[in-house]
Formats: structure tokens, sequence, C-alpha cells
């Protein structure tokens, strides 16, 4: 990470890389095809750290709201050694032709580890049962969308210890868990069909449906 940070992406390369690890570049390539794939890994091994994480801190909550705060601070907890190195990061994976683009096919299974988390979120609160089961079913990629959002917040955020985004959070998912309450009541449902259908025609296409356990 340090040579990313030092040398920007793009003049960071494998022998550099390979040099610095104390390996051979044809060692360096047998476990890694590219630099993108290294990242890949990387990106990987947090997602993984981050579900983890959260799901530790879930046990006996069941209040949506606090869950959810529960699963996107904890994301920022685990990217925090991680965020001098953000910016660098953030200018390939906007490219949408990128495979560190977080809608690449090679970032499938970083995005469907997240996608089941915020899944557990979910199902794991006192709201799953009170939703219109289709909307329950899409919800899981919205979240991960919103937590993308934050990543952008906070990939830009130069206060001390991120502040504002963990600021951000907090004052945002309240919001986003009474807006997904209030889609259970009947004076709504018209809304939420429309949004159900909004979603399906033009998000999920573009994500790639992750489906549930079992599915």
């Amino acid at each position: 990470m340090r040579l990313f940070q030092e040398r920007g992406y793009d003049k960071t390369t494998m022998r550099a890389i390979a040099t610095e690890a104390g390996v051979s570049v044809g060692n360096a390539y047998y476990y890694f095809a590219s630099k993108e794939h290294l990242i890949q890994g990387f990106y990987d091994r947090m997602t993984h750290e981050h579900a983890a994480a959260a799901r530790a801190a879930l046990a006996g909550r069941t209040d949506f709201a606090e869950r959810l705060d529960v699963a996107l601070t904890s994301w920022l907890d685990c990217a925090a050694p991680y965020h001098e190195f953000a910016a660098q990061f953030f200018r390939n994976a906007a490219d949408p032709d990128s495979p560190l683009s977080p809608f690449s096919d090679e970032s499938h299974p970083a995005r469907a580890t997240s996608v089941a988390l915020f899944r557990e979120v979910l199902l794991g609160s006192d709201l799953a049962p009170k939703l219109d089961a289709e909307l329950a079913e899409l919800l899981p990629d919205i979240l991960w969308l919103h937590q993308m959002a934050i990543v952008l917040f906070w990939v830009f955020d130069r206060t001390p210890d991120t502040t504002r985004s963990r600021q951000f959070v907090k004052r945002c998912t309240p919001m986003v868990a009474r807006v997904v309450n209030l889609s259970r009541y009947r004076l709504f449902r018209p809304l939420v069909r429309d949004a159900k259908r909004l979603i399906q025609d033009f998000i999920v296409p573009s994500l790639g449906r992750t489906p549930p356990p079992g599915g």
C-alpha cells in the first residue's frame, strides 16, 4: 500500500511490488496476475474483515436503524487504516471499464459478501417480517449502494479520524430506516411499486443480482 501512496497507482509496477515484498517477479505474478488483481485481493480481504466485525457487533440487536448503523460504522472502522490511500484507488475504481470498479465482474465476490451482510442486517431486524416481500428481496442491493455513497463521501473526507463521515452515517441512517419503515404502509404502496420497478429496470441489471442463500 505504501508504494501506491508514494508513486501513484499508474507508476507502481509489479516489479516494484515484488521487490518491496522480497519475492521474485515470477512469484508475484504466480499469486496475482496483475496489480489490479492484487488490489482486488485486498478489497476481498477487507470486505470479509468488515463482514466479520459487523456480525460480531450485530449480535443481540434487532432494531433496523441500529443494525444498519453498526454495519456502516464497522466499515469505517475497518477502512480507517487505508484512508490515506483511498484517493489513489478511487480514480481507477471510478472508471467503468476498470476491474477495480465496484460494479465490475471482477468485483462480484466482494460485492456479494457486502450484499449478504446487508441481507443479514435486514433479516435479523424486527422490521423485516413487516415489509413487502419483493422490496425486502431488493433492499440488500440498495443498502449496498447506500454504502457506496458513504464510501465516496469518506474518500474525500479530510477531517481527523474522518469525523464527518461518521457524523454523516449517524445522521442519514435514521432517515434511511424511516423511509424503509414507511414503505410498509398502504398509503405508500403505489410509491413502493414504482420504486421496485425502477430498481428492477435500472439498478439490478447494473449490479448483477446477488441471490439470497439457497436462491
